[in-house]
C-alpha cells in the first residue's frame, strides 16, 4: 500500500507536511513493511541523540499525540474534508480542541477551516459541495446546546442553522438538498420540571426516559417540525433517495442494558407515517438504502443471546414484504453497510484478527471478499458518490492515525501528516508484530507483541502481559501510546487476544461463556509460557494490568498465581455477585453466567475474584475513575478492603470525576507514570522517560489514595 504521493518538491499538505499552509524542506522517501503492509513514508535526517540515550514517548508525549477522524469525500471526490484533535500544552488543563480541516485527494491544498475553542465535529457535504455542515456548541454558556452550523466548503465564516432546544445528536442532509434530519433528545417534560424546581432534583430510578428522536429542519423555510414520537428511542436514521422516506433503528429505551433490542421502521417524512421493516426478538442495525431506493440493506442478530455476532446480512424490500438473506452466519462484527454507487455490492467494515478491513460481498451471488489490504487498524470509511474512490482513517502498528484515500484498485495515498513531530524529534518507536502461540487445548491464539526500543535479540527483558476490555474486544496491531510508552521504558508487552475476544467467531466468543478466568486465564498464561520460550521475557521480572475486562482478569491472575511481581487491575470486576446489580448492562452478565446472582449464585461467585482474594501474594495497584457506572468504583474498593485487612501489599487510586475510561489529560498522565513507579519499583526497572532533558515537571493530579 503506497502512503506518498509526492516527492520531495511537493506542495505543503502532501505526504511531508505538517498540517499546515507552510513549506517544508524536502525529504526522502523511506520504504517500511509494517503489519502485512508496504507504507511509502517520508523521513528525516536523525536527530542527534543525548548521551543518556534515545529520545522515548513520555507520559506527557502521549498527550502530544494528534488525532485525525470523520473524513468525508466532498459530492465530485475531489476533496477530504476531516477532523483534527490537537491539545494546547502550554494550557494548565492541558486542553484538546477539535477542528474541521480540508484536503484535496491528491494531498495538496490542506487548509484547517475552523477555528477557536469550541470543537467543530460530524462534518458533512451538503449534496451539491457547497456547503460544509458540521456540530458544534459555540455559546459562551457552559450548558451551550450542540447545533449544526454551515460555513462554505472554500472557506469563510460559519453560522449556526438550527436552533432546538436540545442538543442536537447526529444530522444529515436530504439528498435533494431540503431539509436536514437530526437526531435529539426530549426535553423534561413541563410537569418534573415544575417539581424540580419547586421540590428539587430526587429521581425515581427507571422511572423517567428521555428518549431520541427525528426532527427534520426545511432550509428553505427554516422551519423544525418533529417527525417522530412515542414511547422508543431512536438512532442510525438514513434517507432514501428520493427524500421521502427515513429507515431507522428503534430501542425501547436508551439505557445500556437495553441497547442490543433493536427493530427497524420507515417513516414517510411527509405525513409521519410509519411502518415496521422488520423485528425479530433480538438485534436489527444499521438500515441502509440501496442508490435505486428499492432494497434496504441491514444486519440481523435473531438470537436473543447477547453475546452473539451477527447472524445475517439482510436485504428488505423497500416498499414491504418479506426480507431475503443475504449472507448467513456472518460470524463477524457487523458495522453500518455501504452500498456501492452501482448497487451491484454491499461493503461492511469489519475487523479478522489483529487487524480491521473491509469486507464486500455481491448483492447477485452472495459472494464475499477482502475489499481492503490487511493490516493496523481501518474506519470511518468514507465512499464517493460516483463509487470510484474512498477515504478513511488508517492506524498502522508505528504511526497514529492518518487520513487515507484509494480509488478502486489503486494504491492508497496517505494525505495528512498529523503527527509530523514524532519523526521531527527522533521519537523512538518499539516494533509491533502479531504473534500466535497454542493454549492448553492444542488451540491457536493470537496476540500483538510490542519490543522495547534498542531490542536486541537473544535478551530477555521485563515483560507486561495486557488483556483488553470487554470481554469482546480485541487488540489489534495498530499505533497504541500506553505500549509504547512502556516499550520507552525498556518493556515488552503482550496484548493477547484469549478466548471471549471478537475478530475471530462465534465460537471463539463463546467459548468465555461460564467460563471467565479459565479458558481466558489459560489463554493469557500460555502466551506469557511463550514469552518466555521465545526468549522475549525475563520469567522474574513479570507484570500484569489491564482496564475494564482487562481489570477484572488482572485481578484473577493475582488471585490464581505468585508468578507476577506487580499486578494492577484497573476498573475491574472483582465481586460478580455485587456487579451485577450496580452497573448499567445487567443482561450482558446474565448472558456469561446462566441467570442473575439469585438463580445463578454458585456461578457468579465461582468466577469472582473476591472469592479468592485471600491467596494475592503479589503487591496490587488498584486504579479506578469515582463516577464509574459501567464498573462501579466499588468493585475496587471491595477488593482493596479486603487485600488490606489481610495485610497485604495494596494501593488504591481513585480518580475523581472519571467514568469507566480516564479521559482528563492530567489523569491521563498520571496513570502512566503511576503504572511505570509502581512496575519498575517490583522489577529494578525504573523510568527513563519521565527523567529525559526536554520532560517538564509532573503535575499534581489530586487524586484520593487509600481513601
Amino acid at each position: 500500500m503506497r502512503a506518498c504521493s509526492s516527492w520531495p518538491g511537493s506542495r505543503s499538505g502532501g505526504c511531508c507536511g505538517n498540517g499546515r499552509n507552510d513549506m517544508r524542506s524536502q525529504r526522502i522517501p523511506l520504504v517500511i513493511v509494517a503489519a502485512g503492509v508496504t507504507l511509502v513514508v517520508c523521513g528525516s535526517p536523525a536527530l542527534a541523540q543525548e548521551e543518556a540515550g534515545p529520545r522515548v514517548l513520555s507520559a506527557r508525549d502521549t498527550l502530544r499525540i494528534n488525532q485525525v477522524g470523520s473524513p468525508e469525500l466532498s459530492p465530485d471526490g475531489e476533496w477530504v474534508v476531516y477532523t483534527l484533535r490537537t491539545r494546547d500544552m502550554d494550557a494548565d488543563d492541558l486542553a484538546a480542541v477539535t477542528h474541521l480541516w480540508r484536503v484535496r485527494v491528491d494531498g495538496t491544498g490542506n487548509r484547517q477551516l475552523t477555528r477557536g475553542p469550541h470543537n467543530a465535529t460530524a462534518p458533512a457535504w451538503s449534496p451539491d459541495g457547497g456547503i460544509i455542515a458540521f456540530l458544534a456548541a459555540r455559546g459562551e454558556e457552559s450548558d451551550a446546546k450542540t447545533q449544526v452550523h454551515f460555513l462554505y466548503a472554500d472557506g469563510g465564516e460559519a453560522w449556526q442553522v438550527t436552533g432546538h432546544d436540545e442538543s442536537v445528536g447526529s444530522f444529515s442532509f436530504a439528498p435533494d438538498g431540503s431539509a436536514l434530519l437530526f437526531t435529539a433528545r426530549d426535553p423534561l417534560p413541563e410537569e418534573e420540571e415544575k417539581r424540580r424546581r419547586e421540590q428539587g432534583d430526587a429521581e425515581v430510578v427507571d422511572a423517567l426516559h428521555r428518549m431520541t428522536h427525528l426532527w427534520l429542519h426545511d432550509l428553505d423555510t427554516s422551519e423544525t417540525r418533529r417527525l417522530t414520537e412515542g414511547d422508543f428511542t431512536v438512532r442510525n436514521p438514513d434517507w432514501s433517495p428520493d427524500s421521502r422516506q427515513v429507515a431507522f433503528e428503534t430501542r425501547p429505551n436508551p439505557t445500556a442494558n437495553d441497547a442490543w433490542r433493536s427493530d427497524l421502521w420507515v417513516v414517510d417524512v411527509e405525513t409521519g407515517e410509519r411502518r415496521l421493516l422488520h423485528e425479530n426478538g433480538g438485534s436489527d442495525t444499521s438500515p441502509r438504502w440501496s442508490p435505486d431506493g428499492r432494497t434496504i440493506a441491514f444486519g440481523s442478530i435473531a438470537s436473543a443471546s447477547i453475546i452473539r455476532l451477527h447472524d445475517k446480512l439482510y436485504l428488505a424490500p423497500a416498499g414491504g414484504g418479506e426480507p431475503r438473506v443475504l449472507l448467513e452466519d456472518v460470524d463477524r462484527n457487523f458495522s453500518v453497510p455501504i452500498w456501492s454507487a452501482n448497487g451491484r455490492y454491499v461493503f461492511w467494515p469489519t475487523g479478522e484478527g489483529t487487524s480491521t478491513g473491509l469486507f464486500r460481498v455481491s448483492v447477485e451471488s452472495g459472494a464475499v471478499i477482502t475489499a481492503s489490504a490487511p493490516g493496523g487498524r481501518n474506519s470511518a470509511w468514507s465512499l464517493s458518490d460516483d463509487g470510484t474512490r474512498w477515504a478513511w482513517v488508517h492506524t498502522s502498528p508505528d504511526r497514529p492515525s492518518e487520513i487515507y484515500t484509494a480509488t478502486a484498485g489503486g494504491e492508497p495515498v496517505r494525505l495528512t501528516d498529523a503527527n509530523a513531530w514524532l519523526r521531527d524529534e527522533g521519537v523512538q518507536l518499539g516494533t509491533v508484530e502479531t504473534v500466535r502461540w497454542t493454549n492448553s487445548d492444542g488451540d491457536p491464539v493470537e496476540g500483538v507483541l510490542t519490543k522495547p526500543v534498542g531490542y536486541e535479540e537473544g535478551a530477555a527483558y521485563p515483560f507486561i502481559v495486557n488483556p483488553h476490555g470487554g470481554p469482546t474486544g480485541a487488540s489489534l496491531a495498530a499505533f497504541n501510546t500506553a505500549a509504547q510508552f512502556f516499550a520507552g521504558n525498556g518493556y515488552v508487552v503482550l496484548q493477547p487476544n484469549f478466548r471471549g475476544s471478537t475478530n475471530y467467531g462465534q465460537a471463539f466468543i463463546s467459548a468465555n461463556i461460564d467460563n471467565w478466568g479459565i479458558t481466558d486465564y489459560d489463554d493469557v498464561m500460555t502466551g506469557v509460557d511463550h514469552a518466555i520460550e521465545m526468549g522475549w521475557a525475563d520469567p522474574d521480572r513479570l507484570i500484569c494490568y489491564g482496564w475494564s475486562y482487562g481489570g477484572y482478569l488482572s485481578a484473577w491472575i493475582v488471585t490464581q498465581t505468585d508468578r507476577f511481581q506487580a499486578v494492577s487491575p484497573g476498573a475491574g470486576l472483582t465481586n460478580l455477585y455485587s456487579m451485577y446489580s450496580t452497573n448499567d448492562i445487567q443482561d450482558y452478565l446474565a448472558s456469561f453466567f446462566g441467570g442473575t446472582p439469585w438463580t445463578a449464585a454458585d456461578n457468579y461467585r465461582e468466577h469472582s475474584p473476591m472469592t479468592y482474594v485471600a491467596d494475592v501474594k503479589s503487591p496490587v495497584l488498584l486504579m479506578h475513575g469515582g463516577s464509574d457506572t459501567r464498573v462501579p468504583p466499588e468493585q475496587s474498593v471491595e477488593f482493596y478492603r479486603a487485600l488490606r485487612d489481610l495485610g497485604k501489599d495494596v494501593t488504591f487510586v481513585r480518580f475523581p470525576r472519571e467514568g469507566h475510561g480516564i479521559v482528563e489529560p492530567l489523569h491521563q498522565m498520571d496513570r502512566l507514570r503511576r503504572y511505570a513507579t509502581f512496575f519498575g519499583e517490583h522489577v529494578n526497572n525504573p523510568p527513563i522517560s519521565e527523567e529525559q532533558p526536554h520532560e517538564a515537571e509532573p503535575a499534581e493530579t489530586g487524586d484520593d489514595e487509600g481513601q
